[in-house]
């Protein structure tokens, strides 16, 4: 069976992307539906990861029994894993996961590290304005996606189908020790460390190459 990839963009992104747009143009040349579900909907500035697992879970359930492979990129790949996880333990495993620059400990190192200072007066007043990238301006993101993230914990949930991850070695978002760390005695994952920043860009290619072998697309 042919498979399908829904890809989740990552944070204050969309699913318009350049890894987004790429990872589509390469499925299609391979006739491979993909998913693209904008993880900012309705509204971004009241984002909460249960809000992002539960727009996932509505989608895979309208696509029946297609084989899915889920992919996720920083604060994508964080929703993916808990999305995989809950699949499984309801009996509708995903097939395959495709992590890329994956921000596994979201619950507690939140968007930029902040300093407790930083958090303190976002808990008071509710609200911080962060960039958004795709927008290409600041917006105001309510403080409920902090206390939402706590109850996250990427380490404690278990996934045992096949897992690919990409991460680069010079990702100042995401610690590359701690991917490596998420990785080791998880014999379901396979992890490459590339020599790449956050983008990832200058790998996508390779990367495609490791996907196509992944998903069975030889």
């Amino acid at each position: 069976m042919t498979p399908r990839l829904v890809y989740l963009h990552g944070f204050a992104s969309s699913p318009d992307s350049s890894k987004g747009r790429f990872f589509a143009d390469r499925c299609a040349e391979h006739g491979v539906p993909v998913d693209r579900p904008d993880l900012n909907a309705p509204d971004f500035s009241r984002i909460t990861v249960t809000r992002m697992v539960g727009q996932v879970e509505g989608l895979l359930a309208g696509l029946g029994r297609a084989r899915v492979v889920l992919a996720g990129s920083s604060l994508g790949g964080f929703v993916a894993w808990h999305v995989a996880a809950r699949a499984e333990r309801a009996g509708r495993p995903v097939d395959r996961l495709v992590l890329i620059a994956p921000a596994l400990d979201f619950d507690t190192r939140l968007p930029g590290s902040l300093d407790a200072g930083t958090l303190a007066r976002w808990r008071e007043c509710g609200w911080r304005e962060v960039t958004h990238y795709a927008e290409g301006r600041t917006v105001p993101l309510h403080y409920g996606i902090v206390e939402d993230a706590r109850a996250y914990d990427a380490r404690a949930a278990r996934v045992s189908a096949p897992v690919l991850v990409f991460q680069g070695r010079r990702d100042e978002a995401v610690d590359a020790g701690m991917v490596a760390r998420f990785a080791a005695g998880r014999p379901n994952v396979e992890l490459h460390l590339l020599d790449d920043d956050h983008q990832l860009h200058a790998s996508l290619a390779w990367m495609w190459e490791q996907m196509v072998r992944f998903m069975g697309l030889t």
